[in-house]
């Protein structure tokens, strides 16, 4: 019992000190990002981007302390401040990074300086998936799973496994496949019969050498001994190779390939952790129910009558003071808590009349402001002329995130937690947070109450109903506001039940594979920072790929307090050769959210909804699902076919144009509450419209061919995962350069080719070696570097890439795009 409770203290003080650091680090973030006299421009550009991406650094530090802790942390009022402020850094994390985006004119930035200087490796800044976008949500999507399974099984879209029936085989086939079978056993009985003969060769003339002279047996030792001795020192020499290895921490023991014991131990404590979370959890909300109920019934009248007391001896005061009853104020702005602010009856009388009087004023200054406008740009213009930088963006996270802070240190930074080992909820603070509802409840009550208390006391002292309010002069809606018009519903008289199963039937809504984000293997770039230095632009790495997918995607759609302030990316295209893992991102962002996939690919709309009208009710549908359900990943494989320059011969009859005009329209109603994204994929987008493809894609992410780095991690990974054995007879290493051009389509088609059961069981007596993958990789056409260059130099004449080519050259896009258009001119005349 007593090492139970030393465990658990121990853990307490463990997360406790994790929350704590990040709070200390926080602190000192908002006192950088929040200072009492705003920051000067910075006009060095390298110097402002460094500041940025420290920022980023540190709050990407911040951002997986605050998950792991918001993870295995038992108590529930500590979970809901840390979710808090949880939020709030990832929100300033993609705010940063939208910002990094603007001004670098890159979806993807090395760091290598800052991660050294900071001392800290390529993992610290790995972008955690916060855990809680599925667990608080796992019920919800097992009967979305449940429900989707059951609409495809009954509309037979599920492949049931067809029972096995005895073959019956015709008299020609039976006479067939006996004489096979004698055929293979006299083969076999042949070779036995061959062996003996020249082992018998052998051993006859073995007896004839057997009188050779002690010369022959003196070479035939020394021969034995050379090869014996050989054998030795080339196991030694491998044996000490391997403890080097492993002592310098390069390799794993063998004995280390399995989860340790304590490892698993850990993990099912974690276990435990959660289900006592949940646990927990349940007490908390009984408790906030039983709370609310006691105090609304022991202090609740209390209140009330204290309440009463305060409004009626306040309207004496006012009528000692004033010689009249004073005006209540309205509910807007604030009722009877206006009262009380620690003011005289005579300020509170001015500062009602001064409220008035300013409503009167406002529309006079409004005009001389609308004036005043014109100068201010003016002499703001001119300021920034003599004294032009950078600046950063202003932030919707950051006060949020000093109010979440603030209560920590009020409340949970020195709070003394000796007694609560357990980690339940406590009922003072629950009281204090009650004890303010319940007086605001109880205040509109009394409100109303004294209103007409009020009235009655004019009516008898004053002989009248009291003086007319000048403020109940009903205000004039204002003149010039656009009325919008409302979408009509044209499914209203249907379920979303029944809606969401029509999608399935159609094909619309699929189910999405199990696969994660961390799935996606690739190696960190390390050379990013040096290449840009040397003015080469590096291709990312397929770590930098998954770090942009995290947070363009995944961090937005999880959390809908993130979503509804963050940059809004309402769509994004992801392009590559064929076989980079573009369809597989997909899936991983619908797995690691839990959203919906539903797919408008040229190819799958092909008959399905004709007609304008069935095209308009298609959208209709799956927009109001999506927004229903949400989270919603809407993916449109192909992507380059709706915005074909010419639509080939072949493809005519699928009229693969057949969104371009609507789906922008329907884009467009996509607002920030709304977690829906669109994602298109594409591996030829040469053959779009580059200017339509830009204007419904607003961010483009480049996913090129693994570098080296990612083809080393990615061989050893999909070994290991598809049960083979990586060991020193298989040279990862080689395997690695000659596999250069192939994709990770590529990969895994060969090793699950090679690594069938019947190979995996061999593997112990025969390793793998790397000649068995290089025969099915030449039957393989890889990703030539013509084909990535031409990707390279379509992505350059997007508008992100044109911003970037413009820096590097030092001018202005504008001025880029004014020298194209005199050429052009220069080239028609």
């Amino acid at each position: 019992m007593k090492c139970l409770v030393l465990e658990i203290i121990i853990i307490i003080i463990t997360y406790n000190k994790l929350w704590t650091e990040a709070h200390e680090e926080l602190s000192d973030l908002l006192s950088q990002e929040l200072p009492s006299e705003p920051l000067r421009p910075e006009r060095d550009r390298v110097v402002f981007f460094q500041r940025l991406t420290t920022l980023y650094v540190r709050y990407v530090r911040i951002f997986r302390q605050l998950e792991e802790a918001y993870d295995l942390i038992v108590h529930p009022q500590k979970r809901r401040l840390i979710r808090d402020v949880l939020d709030g850094v990832i929100g300033r994390v993609l705010e940063l990074k939208n910002e990094m985006v603007e001004k670098e004119y890159s979806e993807y930035h090395y760091m290598d300086d800052v991660i050294q200087d900071m001392k800290l490796t390529p993992e610290d800044l790995e972008i955690p998936i916060p855990k809680y976008f599925i667990t608080e949500r796992r019920k919800a999507l097992q009967e979305r799973a449940a429900i989707l399974f059951s609409i495809m099984d009954k509309s037979g879209m599920v492949e049931k496994p067809k029972p096995v029936v005895p073959r019956v085989l015709s008299l020609e086939e039976a006479i067939r496949i006996i004489q096979v079978a004698e055929r293979a056993r006299q083969g076999r009985l042949r070779t036995s019969i061959m062996r003996d003969i020249r082992d018998n060769e052998r051993l006859a003339k073995k007896a004839k050498d057997k009188d050779s002279g002690e010369a022959i047996e003196q070479q035939a030792a020394v021969h034995i001994q050379k090869v014996w001795k050989g054998y030795v020192q080339r196991k030694r020499t491998k044996q000490e190779c391997e403890e080097e290895m492993i002592f310098l921490g390069m390799s794993m023991k063998p004995g280390l390939t399995q989860s340790l014991p304590a490892v698993v131990h850990a993990e099912e404590k974690k276990a435990m952790r959660r289900a006592r979370q949940e646990e927990h959890e349940e007490d908390y909300q009984k408790a906030l129910i039983s709370i609310s109920e006691t105090l609304r019934e022991t202090e609740g009248p209390d209140m009330k009558e204290m309440l009463k007391d305060q409004i009626r001896q306040w309207f004496i005061e006012c009528h000692d003071a004033t010689g009249s009853f004073p005006e209540y104020p309205d509910e807007e702005a604030g009722g009877s808590a206006v009262i009380f602010a620690n003011k005289t009856p005579e300020q509170l009388m001015e500062e009602l009349a001064a409220k008035e009087e300013e409503e009167e004023d406002n529309k006079a200054k409004e005009k001389e402001e609308q004036k005043g406008k014109g100068k201010k740009e003016k002499a703001d213009a001119e300021e920034e002329e003599k004294e032009p930088g950078l600046t950063f963006l202003p932030s919707a996270f950051l006060p949020e995130l000093q109010n979440a802070h603030k209560t920590f240190t009020e409340v949970w930074q020195s709070r003394d937690e000796s007694k609560n080992y357990s980690q339940r909820h406590e009922a003072e603070l629950i009281k204090g947070e009650k004890r303010k509802e319940i007086e605001a409840e109880i205040r509109l009550q009394v409100d109303e109450l004294m209103r007409q208390e009020l009235a009655n006391w004019r009516l008898a002292m004053e002989g009248s109903k009291g003086k007319k309010s000048k403020g109940g002069k009903k205000k004039k809606a204002a003149k010039g506001g656009k009325k919008t018009k409302k979408e009509k519903d044209l499914t209203a008289d249907r379920s979303l039940e029944s809606l969401y199963e029509e999608l399935v039937v159609e094909g619309l809504v699929k189910p999405t594979e199990n696969v994660k984000l961390h799935d996606f293997i690739g190696d960190y770039s390390f050379l990013g920072t040096t290449l840009r230095q040397t003015d080469i632009e590096p291709m990312p790495s397929l770590s930098d790929v998954r770090q942009v997918i995290a947070l363009s995607a995944v961090l937005p759609l999880g959390s809908q307090v993130i979503h509804e302030k963050a940059p809004l990316v309402k769509a994004m295209l992801l392009v590559g050769p064929s076989g980079v893992g573009k369809k597989m991102l997909v899936h991983a962002i619908c797995q690691e959210t839990g959203a919906n996939l539903f797919d408008l690919s040229p190819l799958n709309l092909v008959g399905k909804y004709p007609g304008k009208s069935g095209l308009q009710m298609m959208l209709h549908m799956v927009f109001k699902v999506a927004r229903l359900m949400q989270p919603s990943v809407i993916w449109i494989g192909d992507a380059e076919k709706m915005f074909y320059k010419k639509i080939p011969k072949e493809e005519k009859d699928l009229d693969p144009r057949r969104l371009k005009k609507d789906l922008p329209k329907v884009l467009k109603s996509i607002k920030g509450e709304d977690r829906v994204l669109i994602i298109g994929t594409t591996n030829n987008p040469v053959s779009a419209d580059l200017k339509s493809l830009c204007r419904l894609y607003t961010k483009i992410i480049l996913i090129p061919r693994p570098d080296y780095a990612s083809r080393f991690v990615m061989w050893k990974e999909l070994i290991r995962r598809n049960g083979g054995v990586v060991t020193s007879a298989l040279d990862l290493s080689s395997l690695a350069k000659i596999s250069d051009g192939y994709t990770q389509g590529h990969m895994v088609r060969v090793v699950k080719g090679i690594l069938t059961e019947r190979r995996i069981q061999q593997i112990a007596k025969r390793p793998l070696t790397t000649t068995e993958f290089v025969s099915p990789l030449s039957t393989i056409d890889p990703v030539f570097q013509d084909e990535e260059e031409a990707l390279k130099s379509w992505y350059a004449k997007t508008p992100l890439g044109k911003k970037r080519e413009a820096a590097a050259l030092g001018i202005d896009e504008e001025e880029v795009a004014a020298q194209a258009k005199d050429s052009k001119k220069k080239g028609k005349k």
